[in-house]
């Protein structure tokens, strides 16, 4: 079966590719706080230390427009 467009998303350096897709914003209305202790519990659940995923958050979620 021939696949005609690329099967991965390219990642924006703008915004999150967890956070727009399609030309919307997927949180709408979310404050940036919530949306860092949201991704600090996805990756916990992911099997991430929270540590980690608390200091990933909070030093690469403020830089996008989300």
């Amino acid at each position: 079966m021939m696949i005609s467009e690329p099967i991965l998303t390219i990642k924006s350096q703008e915004y999150g590719f967890h956070c727009f897709k399609e030309g919307k914003f997927l949180d709408e209305g979310i404050t940036l706080q919530e949306k860092i202790e949201k991704n600090i519990r996805f990756g916990v659940q992911m099997g991430m230390p929270e540590e980690t995923a608390r200091n990933m958050c909070n030093a690469i979620l403020p830089k996008l427009k989300i």
